[in-house]
């Protein structure tokens, strides 16, 4: 083992010691150590991932995605859909039950759907800020028992998969809720039941019916890196995410656990502000100019920071896509300083007597993104390197950073992943499927972008849309609203005791997580 190795593994060791009172898991419990504590368990109001997985386990939906990126029934039997392509009825499975022991109905699919659209409730999840916009969510209707019909305002491909986002939960019970009830003590459709709930410190499920091969499980909130690695080296934990790439030779080398690394779908980006709230700063006005915003593709070595700060080797992304379904005839812009020296010439921004063409600020999260910080400085210097004097500034995530881009009150740069899938180009393209989109942070409104995206999601299918698409990811490639980084590789701890693969879209499944025999 060489120095490093050792200093880590000594490291981690010593910082076990203080959670020792923390028992190894007995056989029928698996335990994960995640960065963030959930927000809520309100199925209206859930926005994160690090929710989301948990909630997955409680709350049953229509459709599942599986391991593979295909889109698979759960609730339901049948599908069947209008021939103009705006109504889904769904025939859902005999004998489904809630936690509470209530029936499951279509009546209850149709109010689950519903309850989110209800802009009187003002629910700011997921579900109503992404999920429906992209899908075109209109309204849903019980049929009778076993039959509800969901209404769509535009025909899309993305239609079963976005549903499989919509967390399916009982009428008469959330009716009875106060909005904190709903938020607290969720009465769940699926395997497991929230048993208990240690806010910033660890949340406890129950199993009430299949799958699931565990009869509990326990999510540890363990924000430091450094922590989920001893923790994990002294057996009280079995899965945790995010494993600092500095900290896995230490998991590797422990005999108890190892690293598994998988190439995620999150895309990185650095984003451009091109909205009205950032008139007046240094930068706003130069980045509108989609000359400058391709010029300075070419000032960051983004496979250089993949090597040096996130200890793997990446591709750069084309575009917002991820492969195999972005556009084959684009290739990764080449870090390449001297070509963005002269594109910024070009486009009129020369260097001044100091040397600097303009300045600009770019904000970034610190502990939200694999090694986020040293990442979004490394940007900051290169932007710098070629006249763009660049001012850093790294800001809480939860309290400070997530709220600013709900409002789109961000800086002229901010450093950003945003998840995808495998199953659809068009979802990852769905960030900008309206000019005032929520997920549209940047506030991008290239008219040539919406007007493709309607013929896109207008096709019958996938294939029928191919060119369009191509298109819409060349125009994006080009002059989009994007520094364009990489899809975020994924490191997560896994204990020697069980048998898990880890997903490349961030889902936590564990249904399917069995001991090692």
């Amino acid at each position: 083992m060489n120095t490093l190795n050792s200093l880590l593994l000594a490291g981690a060791v010593a910082l076990a010691a203080p959670s020792l009172s923390h028992a190894a898991p007995p056989d029928n419990t698996i335990v994960v150590g995640l960065s963030a504590d959930a927000a809520t368990f309100d199925p209206a109001q859930i926005s994160s991932r690090d929710n989301s997985n948990i909630a997955k386990h409680i709350f049953a939906t229509l459709f599942t995605v599986n391991f593979e990126g295909e889109v698979t029934p759960y609730l339901v039997d049948e599908t069947s859909v209008s021939a103009d392509g705006l109504s889904y009825t769904f025939t859902l499975k005999d004998g489904l039950t809630c936690e509470d022991g209530e029936p499951l109905t279509a009546e209850d699919v149709a109010y689950s759907f519903n309850r989110p659209a209800d802009k009187s409730l003002a629910f700011t999840g997921n579900t109503p800020g992404f999920v429906y916009t992209t899908l075109g969510f209109k309204s849903a209707e019980a049929v009778d028992d076993l039959n509800v019909k969901i209404n769509l305002s535009a025909k899309t491909t993305l239609a079963l998969g976005m549903m499989s986002q919509v967390y399916i939960h009982c009428k008469d019970s959330y009716e009875a809720m106060t909005p904190e009830e709903a938020a607290d003590k969720p009465i769940g459709s699926g395997s497991y039941r929230l048993a208990s709930w240690d806010r910033g410190s660890q949340i406890v499920l129950e199993k009430v019916k299949d799958p699931g091969n565990f009869e509990t499980i326990i999510w540890r909130i363990i924000p430091e890196a450094s922590t989920r690695t001893a923790e994990l080296i002294a057996g009280n934990v079995d899965i945790i995410t995010n494993v600092s790439p500095d900290q896995a030779p230490a998991i590797d080398s422990s005999g108890s656990a190892a690293v598994a690394k998988v190439n995620g779908t999150r895309r990185m980006q650095v984003g451009f502000n091109l909205g009205k709230g950032v008139e007046g700063m240094p930068g706003a006005k130069e980045i509108q100019d989609p000359k400058v915003r391709h010029a300075l593709q070419y000032a960051v070595d983004v496979p250089g920071i993949c090597s040096q700060l996130l200890g793997t080797e990446c591709t750069r992304m084309t575009s917002l896509v991820n492969p195999p379904n972005d556009n084959p005839e684009l290739t990764p812009i080449p870090y390449d300083p001297d070509k963005a020296e002269q594109l910024l010439d070009e486009a009129g921004y020369p260097r001044n007597a100091e040397g600097v063409r303009f300045s600009i600020r770019l904000q970034g999260p610190r502990g939200r993104y694999l090694n986020d910080a040293n990442v979004v400085q490394a940007i900051g210097q290169y932007l710098s390197d070629v006249g763009v004097q660049t001012e850093v500034e790294l800001l809480e995530w939860a309290t400070v950073y997530s709220p600013l881009l709900r409002t789109k009150e961000m800086g002229p740069l901010f450093f950003l992943g945003q998840g995808g899938v495998t199953w659809n180009p068009l979802y990852d393209m769905s960030l900008f499927s309206t000019p005032d989109g929520a997920t549209n942070y940047q506030s991008w409104t290239d008219q040539r972008w919406f007007d493709d995206w309607k013929l896109a999601v207008d096709a019958d299918t996938v294939e029928e849309a191919r060119p369009v698409i191509n298109r819409m990811l060349k125009l994006f490639h080009e002059e989009g609203p994007w520094l364009l980084l990489y899809f975020q590789p994924d490191f997560y701890g896994v204990s020697n005791r069980i048998e898990w693969t880890p997903r490349r879209d961030e889902e936590i499944d564990l249904f399917n997580a069995t001991l090692k025999s």
